[in-house]
This record gives C-alpha cells, structure tokens and sequence, in this order.
C-alpha cells in the first residue's frame, strides 16, 4: 500500500494557504484581473465555509442526525477547491472545474480515509464544499485568456509552494475544535 501522509499533506493548510496567495498573486501579475478577483472570492469564501461548517458540526454533534458526519474534511475541500480550481483555470470552463476538483477531492478524500481521521460522510461533504468552490470560481473567472506565462508562473507557485510547505502542519482541527466550543455554545445549537 502506497503511504498515505505525502499525498495528504499536499492539502494541509501550511501548503494551501501560501499556494492561495501565491497563484492570485501570480493570476494578478499575469495581468488576468477577473480571473484573480474570482481566485480571491471564490477559494477564501469556500474555505470560510468549510470553517463554519467544521464549527457547527463540531459544536452541535450530539445533536446531529447519525450520519456519521463529525467535521466536513478541510483536507478534501482545500484540494478540490485549490488544485481543482487551479486545473480549471487552465482548462477552463464548468465542466473541467468539475471533473478536476472532483478527482482532487477523491484523491485527498482516500487518504483522509486511509489514515482514519475522517469518515465517509465528512469526506462527502468537504468533497461538495470543495467542489462547489472551484465551480463557483470557474463560473466568476469567465473566458479563460491566454495567459502562457501566466500559466507557466502558476505552475511554479505551485512547485515552489509545494516544495518549500510539504510536509509542514497546521493542526487547524485542534484549534476550530477549541474554537467551536468557545463560540458556539450547545445554546446555539438547540436553538436552530
């Protein structure tokens, strides 16, 4: 069996959030202001969501119907919405945000599952999050313009990024699992 943990910590946060930074700034350098304006909306309004809904999930999980969704994987959206989103740039278009985030997700969704830190249904929905995310963004980046530097300049953001954060952690479980205690009191919970 092939290791899982290289695989999954190409979606760790401590790779993800400066290959976030890095491919709107390289999009904005390449002179494609639409397609960086949606970068900039689209990946840190899905990851805001995947946050929220970790915290909502972690907060009211007594109360939750047994589906087995603990915490949505970030893991599982991060990829799809980031790697996705980036192959779908590339590509261009809805269909090539769908088919590449939702091959990144099952890629990231497998080894989330093989180290046994997700279930199914967390995996499902970080895969959904994730997937809506890199739509989301192909649909506000419009025509795909060609950006032949642009793209060679993604390419080594993400080499570069990946190179110099793979296999660093964040442990942000830990800390939203902290936090959704903190915020989200069962109060709120019952409530809704």
């Amino acid at each position: 069996m092939i290791d899982p943990h290289p695989i999954t910590d190409l979606a760790d946060q401590a790779v993800i959030l400066p290959l976030v930074l890095a491919t709107g700034l390289v999009l904005l350098a390449a002179g494609w202001w639409r397609g960086a304006a949606a970068w900039f909306i689209a990946v840190p309004g899905t990851l805001g969501a995947v946050l929220v809904a970790k915290l909502s999930t972690m907060a009211c999980q007594g109360l939750l119907p047994p589906i087995g969704l603990h915490s949505p994987s970030g893991h599982t959206a991060s990829a799809a919405v980031v790697y996705g989103g980036i192959l779908a740039l590339v590509f261009g278009g809805r269909l090539a945000a769908l088919a590449s985030s939702a091959a990144v997700a099952a890629l990231i969704g497998y080894t989330r599952l093989a180290l046994d830190v997700h279930t199914l249904a967390d995996v499902v929905a970080g895969a959904l999050l994730g997937t809506t995310g890199a739509l989301v963004l192909a649909l506000l980046a419009g025509p795909r313009p060609p950006l032949r530097r642009g793209w060679v300049g993604v390419a080594a953001a993400v080499v570069l990024v990946v190179g110099v954060f793979h296999g660093r952690h964040v442990y942000a479980e830990m800390h939203i699992s902290r936090l959704s205690q903190q915020i989200w009191p069962l109060s709120l919970c019952a409530a809704s």
